[in-house]
């Protein structure tokens, strides 16, 4: 290995175990970082699992830092699911996605058997997918700039990276880490490490990204006098007025297809200030939860209405804005901690309402 290809692995690494230091630091109080420090940690494992001269270590340090490299496709399907879904938790099958992908590293650096190359990459590609949908699915309701910016970046940069690595092992022997590419991969990991370094990643000491396991534990029901985020100048005042007046008054949260365009259409105004509008003074980060919030008010007054005890919830849902009835279970149980059916006997006395 060059001198220059060790300066440039090396300041990437020291990067990346910087920045699992802070996060690590941070962990306890914004939960999103301790995944941000799984994939910070991968992508270095990676760095020194890429270096041409790698097999030449002995064997016990060359398993960890292979194995924590093999499974860098679940850790950024894991990091892109806590830092863009605001509902995020740590289920079972990210565990097991993670751990598939370093049983099947561990089997190949013993044995190379066909089948088991090409189900490793087949779910490496799965794992990467999914954490690229996680980051751009939701971009349109998201009401915060910072994020929505980083969701493209993350999602695209890492994508071809990843699919660029996964191909060329492909192509031919030790794809990327042989000796004539190796300096030129070392060239653009270091690039990639400093951008992704330079526009961050959203955590809790920026007061307008808020940690999304914070967000996803507040009840989503708008204030309708909240306290905002920053104080409102004249043109914000004016604009969160009549955002008021169409929501309390016209009820266009009624309407199942209400987008963030369709909105600042109506008030007449750039869907950026509609966004800005909705972040910095009511403190949302999600345009779904914000409707959401009003649709299960109406909802929850309409269940508590002893004389509307025998009106469908199905027709209750879709009468507040919900699409269909899977989306306002889930929302409402949420939010109440009930299903509809068993909020409406707690609210009117066991008064026999109509089942969906």
């Amino acid at each position: 290995m060059s001198t220059l290809e060790a300066a440039l692995r090396g300041g990437a690494v020291v990067i990346l175990l910087f920045r699992v230091t802070v996060a690590a630091r941070d962990a306890r109080r914004d939960p999103i970082s301790r995944y941000l420090a799984l994939l910070s940690a991968s992508i270095a494992a990676y760095i020194v699992d890429s270096a041409a001269d790698f097999g030449t270590l002995a064997l016990p340090l060359r398993i960890p830092i292979h194995l924590l490299n093999a499974g860098t496709p679940a850790a950024f399907w894991i990091a892109m699911s806590a830092v863009f879904v605001d509902e995020f938790r740590l289920r079972w099958y990210h565990l097991l996605g993670w751990l598939a992908l370093m049983g099947f590293a561990l089997i190949d650096m013993f044995r190379h058997p066909m089948s088991f190359d090409v189900a490793h990459t087949c779910l490496a590609v799965l794992l990467l997918l999914l954490g690229v949908w996680h980051a751009l699915a939701g971009r349109a309701a998201d009401l915060v700039e910072k994020r929505r910016r980083l969701r493209v970046w993350y999602a695209i940069v890492t994508l071809l990276y990843s699919l660029l690595v996964i191909v060329s092992e492909w192509l031919w022997p030790g794809g990327l880490s042989v000796s004539s590419l190796s300096l030129a991969n070392a060239a653009g990991l270091a690039a990639l490490i400093f951008l992704f370094a330079v526009l961050g990643t959203p955590v809790a000491n920026d007061a307008s990204l808020m940690p999304a396991t914070a967000v996803a534990r507040q009840p989503v029901v708008i204030p309708r006098d909240p306290s905002p985020a920053v104080l409102a100048t004249e043109p914000d005042a004016a604009e969160l007025a009549a955002l008021r007046r169409l929501l309390d008054h016209d009820k266009v949260f009624r309407e199942p297809d209400l987008s963030v365009a369709t909105l600042s259409q109506k008030l007449d105004i750039p869907e950026y200030r509609l966004r800005h509008l909705i972040n910095r003074q009511l403190g949302y980060r999600n345009f779904s939860a914000f409707v959401n919030g009003y649709r299960l008010a109406e909802a929850e007054a309409a269940l508590s209405d002893p004389e509307q005890a025998a009106v469908p919830i199905l027709t209750i849902a879709l009468d507040a804005g919900f699409g269909s009835i899977g989306p306002f279970n889930r929302a409402f149980k949420a939010q109440t901690g009930l299903t509809p059916s068993e909020y409406r006997r707690a609210r009117i006395g066991g008064v026999a309402g109509a089942e969906t």
